[in-house]
């Protein structure tokens, strides 16, 4: 019974995040994933980073974070910059541009987010707190 509980939990779980992630794609018209405003938001807290860097750290492969990062340049919300002493390495760094367009994706899923949790009780979000704190916990 246990387990049965613990795949409803996920199933319901991953079922909460996709249609949260579609309805924030169909508000923040930008033609840009959440995994773009991932690259943007380590960027705008690290400041230049190697796009290496920056797979290891999200968790994606470099052809991925090469693909995001294309995409980043063209649109001029990204900028690559050379190493001025050893110009193998390249580094990835946030536009002015880049820093509006994150400022608006982040205000559009704290509206988003808000919306959905004004739906529950005070009680329930007292409870959604709790819950999200000891998963939090790491131990």
């Amino acid at each position: 019974m246990e387990e049965q509980n613990i795949f409803e939990l996920i199933h319901n779980m991953d079922n909460f995040t996709n249609k949260l992630i579609i309805q924030w794609n169909k508000s923040f018209n930008e033609d840009l994933g959440v995994s773009h405003v991932l690259v943007l938001s380590h960027l705008n807290q690290n400041g230049k980073s190697r796009p290496s860097d920056i797979a290891k750290l999200l968790g994606l492969t470099p052809p991925t974070l090469s693909y995001l990062a294309d995409k980043l340049v063209a649109k001029k919300l990204a900028v690559r910059i050379i190493d001025e002493a050893d110009r193998r390495i390249i580094y990835l760094n946030i536009t002015d541009k880049g820093i509006e367009v994150l400022e608006r994706a982040i205000l559009e899923g704290q509206k988003l987010r808000k919306n959905l949790f004004q739906k529950l009780t005070q009680e329930d979000r007292a409870q959604l707190v709790n819950i999200f704190e000891k998963m939090n916990r790491d131990d």
